[in-house]
């Protein structure tokens, strides 16, 4: 990883440009774009950090940036597992709540406590993120992999729970459901989360 280095480009900067991304899955309200860049120039000033030093200084913010997702995720659970209970009390079937069905109840109690799960694991990375101890990559990874993953999970049983309902937009069950998939994408796919976890685990990180 030698001359990686992170360089600041301003947006003014000539040969600069960015191209919007449209037709998103989900998280339709983030601005996403393509940045092209040009025989664009800079003045050394702009440099960050150290010279060569980019790939680490890339690897200690990820560690912050997937705690980041991983509250992420753990909104969207919590958002479809609120959901999921309101409907559940208020959806009526052979004249009573589907609630009150334990097929429901076990699903509603899977999605709350897993998302309890999620958000403790998430505040444990979140506080080695502020005091910068030995365990912060490995719980970052951790609280994102585990995270995103109830995240997907919850949300595809507040759309089960809600039916055909579920599928349309009527309700916010299809938006968390479109909204879940990218937290297992960005900041690195579950597959490089468990890989930095094994890594971790057996004194082999980058």
């Amino acid at each position: 990883y030698n001359g990686f280095s992170q360089i600041i480009v301003e947006s003014d900067r000539d040969g600069f440009e960015a191209d919007k991304i449209t037709g998103k899955m989900g998280i339709r309200a983030s601005d996403t774009a393509e940045l092209i860049l040009d025989d664009v120039r800079v003045p050394e000033e702009n440099l960050v950090g150290t010279e060569g030093m980019g790939f680490l200084q890339q690897m200690q913010f990820f560690d912050e940036t997937r705690t980041a997702v991983a509250a992420q995720g753990v909104g969207i659970a919590k958002g479809a597992a609120e959901r999921a209970l309101e409907y559940a009390q208020e959806r009526e079937q052979f004249g009573r709540p589907i609630g009150d069905f334990q097929a429901i109840q076990h699903k509603l109690a899977d999605m709350h406590t897993e998302t309890e799960a999620a958000r403790n694991l998430t505040y444990k990375s979140a506080w080695s993120v502020d005091h910068a101890d030995g365990q912060l990559t490995k719980l970052a990874s951790m609280a994102k992999e585990y995270a995103s993953r109830i995240a997907v999970e919850a949300a595809n049983e507040c759309v089960q729970i809600h039916g055909g309902s579920g599928y349309v937009d009527d309700f916010d069950a299809e938006r968390l459901y479109r909204d879940a998939k990218i937290t297992q994408i960005y900041e690195g796919t579950t597959e490089i989360q468990k890989m930095i976890i094994a890594r971790e685990l057996q004194g082999k990180g980058f």
